[in-house]
């Protein structure tokens, strides 16, 4: 079994979860960590075992052991990070949202062209086994068509104009922080649509706080999408057919209901965060030589991202220094 050499860049929460889950996997080796800030790289590297630290990323990109670079810095510099990656040959997996807009994603995606080198967005809700069970439900059951979407994520961030997601130049937006889930649903289910309608709260900081989407398609189908820093929910989502419903909550029980009759599916309990899958994944792209994957495709990604643009200018959220 080949192994592959994983740096990380970027040394913020997400990466701690995601390092912890690449541990376990046999073929991946926790090779480097970059941050702009050495003595935080150092830190983070001895937590983790990483065997190298950087204080830099071009420090990073140019090591030549490096095979795959996780990127988790802030989704306001991914394009920026990616290119930087791309360029050096190094494969990418990036945290979503993949960019700021569908101009940044289209150029990361030609980059990726370019070198004949691995990107993917790194969406790990798509590879989880509870997303892969809930489409076999669909595919199994006598459900009928699909008529609406229904998902909301939500948490009380507790107002802090410093933190990142009440900051417009980091990219601070529920939308673009956890929004993108629900919207991911909708992708998933329903596909594109071609009407799009919001209502919109900003902080003090001008930056979007809480967002209720609608969205309607040409065969009559609907999404009713929420996103908010300002509430707390189940954070569930529901699916709507002619003959039931199935109904989740992230990584928990599946209720089915189907004909009237309910099932509810357990899922295997994980002890890690669920960012293994793809990991994985990736590395199995990579022992076949691909450039992207077949699940989350570049075509995915440029979907996703156009879909939160339009949402976007429906609700004039603006990220200047991108738009």
């Amino acid at each position: 079994m080949k192994k592959y050499n994983w740096a990380i860049l970027g040394c913020g929460k997400i990466a701690k979860k995601f390092s912890k889950d690449l541990a376990t996997l046999n073929n991946a080796n926790l090779f480097a960590v970059a941050s702009r800030n050495l003595e935080k790289a150092k830190k983070f590297a001895k937590e983790f075992n990483f065997l190298n630290a950087f204080g830099s990323y071009d420090e990073l990109v140019n090591t030549s052991e490096v095979d795959i670079v996780y990127i988790a810095t802030p989704h306001s510099l991914h394009s920026k990070h990616t290119i930087l990656c791309l360029k050096n040959k190094k494969a990418v997996l990036c945290e979503k949202a993949f960019a700021m807009n569908f101009k940044e994603v289209n150029q990361m995606v030609n980059e990726s062209n370019i070198n004949n080198t691995f990107l993917m967005e790194a969406f790990w809700t798509r590879l989880n086994p509870q997303f892969l069970k809930i489409q076999k439900l669909i595919k199994s059951s006598k459900l009928g068509k699909i008529r609406f979407v229904k998902s909301d994520f939500m948490f009380n961030a507790d107002y802090n104009p410093k933190n990142r997601l009440y900051n417009v130049d980091l990219g601070g937006s529920s939308l673009m922080d956890i929004g993108i889930y629900p919207v991911f649903y909708s992708l998933m289910f329903l596909g594109i649509p071609n009407k799009i309608k919001t209502l919109i709260t900003f902080s003090e900081t001008d930056s979007e706080e809480s967002i209720a989407i609608l969205m309607g398609y040409k065969d009559e189908t609907f999404a009713v999408l929420t996103s908010s820093f300002d509430a707390i929910s189940k954070n569930e989502t529901e699916l709507c057919f002619e003959n039931g419903f199935i109904k989740f909550e992230r990584n928990k029980t599946i209720h089915l209901n189907c004909d009237g009759r309910n099932q509810f599916i357990e899922i295997e309990e994980d002890q890690n965060f669920g960012f293994q899958h793809e990991a994985k994944h990736v590395m199995n792209c990579l022992n076949k030589k691909l450039t992207q994957s077949p699940i989350l495709s570049h075509e995915f990604s440029k979907n996703l991202i156009s879909i939160l643009d339009k949402i976007r200018k429906e609700s004039n959220i603006v990220f200047t220094n991108h738009d």
